[in-house]
């Protein structure tokens, strides 16, 4: 699979990475979570990004994927829920970081993001002291940020980022002009989130309280219908934005992630169609902010 650098770092991403929220779910059988994901490394999705918020995630990375550590690239997400530490303060940061490397059996986290951190505490600024603290200790190697909208702006011109994060797709673009390409100019890696949009083509009416419910509100106000296309062009779209480093998907069925590696196989779209996509966002955008 193609790999990309990420930003001034000595990382390459592959273009496909994982989003490890979904097999963070307790329901789901430990045993097949373990053939799981040790098949999406051999795939070349070398690519892993987990969170403190995701349940047995971590947990399960370590158990299923320590003994190849070397084998992929692995980034996590700190700022709350540490026992004994109050939710965005210095301290919770060092502990969170401390926590992952223990959890998940490793010397040092490759990428470690502030996780939706508002804008008011990263301008306090102590948690952006943590976090580079860590980087300079040699527990994590970039230092890293996702969000959206205002606070991510504020990532950015911090200069204190060596990567940022984002929900990037056909239905979410405002962070393309603004962020992505000033920070490829930068030298800051971009992770982008929610590549396919929460697939709101599948919903025939409104998902009311569905997670994709304002994305498909998007899709009709800009008059897109790829028909059966739609995910070809949806992830195609997101994986060959330029700037865009790795594009993480999550499942936890493998065929999803095999279809979604011939997806990215193919290269990018025309460059037609990417024009007639981004002019179906700005012709109908109505305050379109990212979504968290």
């Amino acid at each position: 699979m193609e790999k990309r650098k990420y930003g001034n770092t000595n990382l390459s991403l592959p273009i496909l990475g994982f989003g490890a929220g979904l097999i963070g779910d307790e329901r789901i059988d430990e045993n097949y979570v373990g053939y799981f994901i040790n098949q999406i490394v051999d795939l070349g999705i070398t690519f892993i990004d987990t969170a403190r918020g995701y349940g047995l995630s971590e947990e399960r990375i370590s158990r299923h994927l320590s003994w190849r550590r070397k084998d992929f690239i692995l980034s996590t997400k700190v700022g709350y829920n540490i026992p004994g530490h109050q939710d965005w303060t210095y301290d919770c940061i060092v502990a969170g970081v401390h926590r992952s490397l223990q959890l998940m059996r490793t010397d040092v986290l490759d990428i470690v993001h502030l996780h939706s951190c508002p804008k008011e505490t990263l301008e306090r600024g102590e948690v952006v002291s943590a976090i580079r603290k860590m980087k300079e200790e040699g527990k994590i190697r970039v230092a890293a940020y996702s969000g959206e909208n205002d606070a991510l702006e504020f990532a950015l011109a911090s200069d204190q980022f060596g990567g940022l994060m984002s929900s990037i797709n056909v239905f979410d673009q405002r962070s393309i002009d603004k962020i992505v390409e000033p920070s490829m100019k930068r030298g800051i890696g971009y992770i982008a989130k929610r590549p396919i949009g929460n697939t709101p083509w599948l919903h025939a009416e409104q998902p009311h309280g569905n997670y994709s419910e304002e994305y498909w509100k998007r899709m009709k106000a800009m008059k897109l219908d790829f028909g059966d296309d739609w995910l070809d062009i949806a992830l195609r779209f997101t994986a060959f934005t330029p700037g865009i480093s790795t594009s993480i998907v999550g499942t936890t069925n493998l065929d999803h992630i095999k279809r979604n590696i011939e997806i990215v196989n193919k290269g990018p779209l025309s460059d037609d169609l990417v024009k007639k996509i981004h002019m179906a966002f700005k012709n109908n955008d109505q305050n379109w902010t990212g979504q968290i």
